[in-house]
């Protein structure tokens, strides 16, 4: 069964008992963890410092860009590793933080072995938190207005009913990016997907950096102030702009999420190698895969727990949806060609 935060509090009186410095202090002070994260990581209000309340163990958080960008800065600074734990590697770069080195060996017991990494390529390092489909997302409410109809399917958006409102975040440097190549690479197969890119391009879809700049940015969703209503997002997004209206009223969210075009996604917490305190970042890792943790961090960023015994928001059920169907890539085989797909997609995507 996975570890419980009481499980956490139990096992730091005994190592205060017997001396361990994984009790949160040294006779320096209250031991202090640096938590890595990208730019998009909202762990719930009091979530961490519930953490710090078991185990006397501070943590400070560290942002280094979307996920794309955190595992370059990870690679980049493993021989000065920028923090004790990483939360936001996802399974689409998983693969290079393993090879570079940067994690420690630690899995959370009990951690769901359908999200587990295969050995090798992350399976003894990261220890799965959060699940969710990366999928292309509309404004609903902007269509209804144009009197067009919405698209579904990949295909439609390189129809030239929908030149000009998409946006995308990039392959290179954004993990929903790259998960949206990927799902363009299992739907149209090595020998298709290059053309397909350009015909999107040609389309006039934008490429921006990351998540929020596509979405907060470029989108003309209720959250944004763009004039794009086609965006890369997540299938659990809609419920994020559902108002307290809306539900009362039972009426639909304003916005959808295309589920014909997703890409499943999970992102793991890891112990960084190099770390001097490896015993407090593995309960940090632990906490982090508690039931208890993911019930607040699941909502707070619109993802689902991969901890089946966790619970959601009542009105997820009514407006958050997961694809029954959506598009995989073998670990194994997006680490042997990652490197060279995002490559050949910046020669089409990027000017």
């Amino acid at each position: 069964m996975r570890r419980t935060t009481a499980a956490i509090s139990a096992a730091s009186a005994l190592l205060l008992l017997t001396g361990c410095a994984s009790s949160g202090g040294t006779e320096e002070g209250p031991v202090e963890l640096t938590l890595v994260t990208h730019d998009s990581t909202d762990f719930g209000e009091g979530t961490l410092e519930r953490f710090t309340e078991e185990t006397g163990i501070e943590v400070t958080l560290h942002a280094a860009g979307d996920a794309g960008q955190l595992v370059n800065q990870l690679v980049l600074t493993k021989e000065n590793p920028l923090g004790d734990v990483v939360f936001g590697i996802d399974n689409t770069f998983a693969s290079r933080a393993v090879n570079a080195g940067v994690l420690a060996d630690h899995v959370a017991a009990g951690a769901p072995a359908e999200y587990l990494l295969p050995a090798g390529m992350g399976g003894e390092q990261l220890t799965p938190i959060t699940s969710g489909d990366v999928c292309v997302n509309v404004d609903r409410e902007w269509f209804a207005e144009a009197g067009l109809a919405e698209p579904t399917t990949l295909d439609d958006l390189v129809d030239p009913a929908y030149a000009d409102l998409f946006v995308t975040s990039a392959a290179n440097t954004s993990s929903p990016g790259l998960a949206f190549l990927l799902a363009t690479i299992a739907a149209k197969g090595e020998s298709g997907w290059q053309d397909y890119w350009s015909a999107l391009v040609d389309n006039g879809a934008k490429v921006v950096a990351g998540w929020s700049d596509a979405y907060y940015v470029d989108f003309s969703g209720p959250s944004s102030e763009g004039d794009r209503p086609i965006v890369l997002s997540y299938a659990s997004s809609p419920p994020f702009e559902v108002t307290e209206e809306v539900s009362a009223a039972g009426g639909p969210a304003p916005t959808a999420a295309l589920l014909d075009t997703c890409f499943r996604q999970t992102e793991f917490a890891g112990v960084l190698a190099g770390t001097e305190h490896e015993a407090e970042a593995q309960q940090l890792v632990d906490f982090l895969a508690s039931t208890e943790a993911q019930e607040q961090i699941a909502p707070a960023m619109f993802v689902f727990p991969v901890d089946p015994e966790a619970q959601l928001p009542e009105e997820w059920a009514a407006y958050a949806e997961v694809a029954t169907d959506p598009f995989t890539i073998d670990p194994a085989e997006i680490d042997a060609n990652r490197e060279r797909w995002i490559e050949e997609w910046a020669a089409i995507a990027l000017p």
